[in-house]
């Protein structure tokens, strides 16, 4: 059967059709509204770092340390699950009333995660917290197209994209102070004072825009979708970490994917009202955006993966440390969204050449980044971070403004989670590549830096220990234990040390090859972008 067509204007048209201006609304309600969507989404981002600095904590009380990574794999996989049906179903039914149920689905989650008794409670209700989480999040960005017209919208996502950068920040230091002034439980019970307020605001201020007429739900079409992004993510999660890649949990996750995404397909291309309208991916703005957002997504989650572990296990800095020195390249990215957002609100909207300039930014900080060895001071590494944290960040409200006007208003919601799904995927993606490919590097690394007669002087087996798992060099307890082992097997004196440089050499060299090839993903996002039409932004929408 052929591709269901397009909705004619009289098959989608509202009975009551929302105004053809943006909605106007009194200075103090939509303060209020703009307050509530970043409250909402710094919730929402926050709670995806702030448990970070509670695991030997919430490691102690509950055990399960064999688990632990589900607690963050639950949380994204719900969250980004979520992201797509959300942002059709607000597209029919109006943003506020999934809003509110999802802040309150995320505080039901915080609450319940604050009184888990063991770590499977807690995988549980963190997942039950990312639904809600996902909810707020793609809401944040979709919401902007309903309180302001396309051409005033890029400042105010430069806005959002700040507060998840500062989330990012706040997170860990965060979640921190509050783990050891009260307990890790706190660090979900802190979410209910802080969220209960704005359902309040959404109940009170946020405007009720809806489209007219009756719709027809896709339930195969949700169901299908869910069943092809969870295994996905599962698979690309579970690779190189909880199994080995050619595991039948792996292999078997990513067919599983596979084989239900050519199911949606079809499904999708004969629903009356798909979930995800497919004909929208004709639209080469649309199209190349979206491309463009996942190969650029490999240098976000790519960067915050390498930094730290630079920092840590080439330059020798304490895991506390190097946070502070990730911060730096997280204020470029508050800093980039803020500058990009309100050029292309007050420059003409020339979106094309903006992500094009943030892009370029972003390559040149991978490039110099690249340059990096175990001799690079650390004040010029923080340097080389920012620069490519401002570029990233200067991409980040671009890409959404892109997709919100090329779309009609009636798909806005849709278009605006496609782009945060292709994100997150594309992130998975990187981090599974760039974690497989950083492992191979390091270990042929280690053979260029370590000499045959320090080899010689090695107990069998240890090269290959520390290869397997690099890790290890950026923890104290890990290398503790090596040097005990070694002057246990009765090595010469010194061997430790030097064996120690060889390493931070050979995984100095392992994380730069992988800068080179995140700056070869982010120039081919930069080549894609070349092909983007611009269009000039409205100052109206388009229904």
């Amino acid at each position: 059967m052929a591709e269901a067509d397009p909705p004619s204007e009289s098959e989608v048209q509202p009975q009551t059709p929302p105004p053809t201006e943006h909605i106007v609304l009194p200075r103090r309600q939509l303060v209020l509204a703009m307050a509530a969507v970043m409250g909402a989404m710094f919730l929402a981002s926050i709670d995806q770092t702030i448990v970070a600095t509670a695991t030997p904590r919430i490691i102690s009380d509950l055990g399960g340390f064999d688990r632990y990574s589900w607690v963050t794999t639950a949380y994204l996989v719900a969250s980004v699950t979520i992201m797509p049906v959300v942002g059709r179903l607000t597209d029919m039914y109006g943003r506020k009333w999934f809003y509110i149920p999802g802040i309150a689905v995320f505080l039901l989650g915080s609450a319940l995660a604050g009184l888990s008794q063991n770590m499977d409670q807690l995988i549980i209700f963190r997942g039950v917290q990312g639904l809600g989480a996902g909810v707020m999040m793609a809401n944040g960005f979709i919401a902007i197209g309903d309180l302001f017209p396309p051409n005033q919208r890029a400042k105010f996502l430069g806005l959002i994209t700040a507060t998840f950068g500062m989330a990012s920040i706040i997170g860990p230091t965060l979640g921190g102070f509050i783990t050891d002034a009260l307990s890790w439980h706190w660090i979900f019970y802190i979410n209910l004072p802080l969220g209960i307020p704005l359902i309040f605001l959404f109940i009170r201020y946020f405007p009720d825009v809806r489209r007219g007429g009756k719709h027809h739900i896709d339930y195969p079409g949700i169901v299908l979708l869910v069943f092809t992004v969870v295994p996905l993510l599962l698979g690309l999660s579970w690779g190189g970490v909880n199994y080995p890649w050619g595991s039948t949990q792996v292999i078997g996750a990513l067919v599983l994917s596979v084989v239900m995404g050519g199911a949606f397909i079809w499904t999708e291309l004969r629903s009356p009202e798909p979930i995800v309208p497919l004909f929208l991916f004709r639209d080469r703005i649309v199209g190349l955006s979206l491309l463009a957002v996942f190969l650029s997504a490999f240098g976000l989650y790519g960067g915050i993966m390498f930094v730290p572990l630079f920092f840590q296990g080439v330059l020798g800095t304490s895991a506390t440390t190097s946070g502070s020195f990730l911060t730096p390249m997280m204020l470029g990215v508050v800093a980039g969204s803020l500058t990009s957002g309100q050029a292309l609100a007050r420059l003409g909207g020339h979106y094309k050449v903006q992500a094009l300039i943030g892009l370029g930014l972003m390559s040149v900080g991978y490039f110099l980044m690249s340059l990096m060895s175990p001799e690079t001071s650390r004040i010029t590494a923080v340097l080389f971070t920012v620069v490519m944290g401002i570029g990233l960040g200067s991409t980040m409200p671009v890409f959404t403004t892109t997709m919100q006007n090329a779309v009609p208003f009636r798909y806005i919601g849709i278009a605006t989670t496609a782009t945060q799904f292709f994100r997150a995927v594309g992130g998975a993606v990187g981090l599974a590549v760039l974690g497989s490919f950083m492992v191979r590097r390091f270990a042929s690394g280690v053979d260029q830096f370590v000499d045959p007669a320090l080899r010689d002087t090695l107990p069998p087996g240890t090269l290959e220990s520390i290869t397997a798992n690099p890790q290890a060099l950026v923890n104290p307890e890990a290398l503790e234990r090596l040097q005990t082992a070694l002057i246990e097997a009765g090595t010469p004196p010194g061997v430790g040390e030097q064996l120690l440089e060889s390493l931070r050499g050979g995984l100095s060299l392992a994380i730069t090859d992988g800068f080179l090839l995140l700056l070869g993903f982010v120039m081919a996002a930069f080549v894609v972008m070349l092909f983007v039409r611009q269009v000039p932004l409205r100052s109206r929408r388009s229904r």
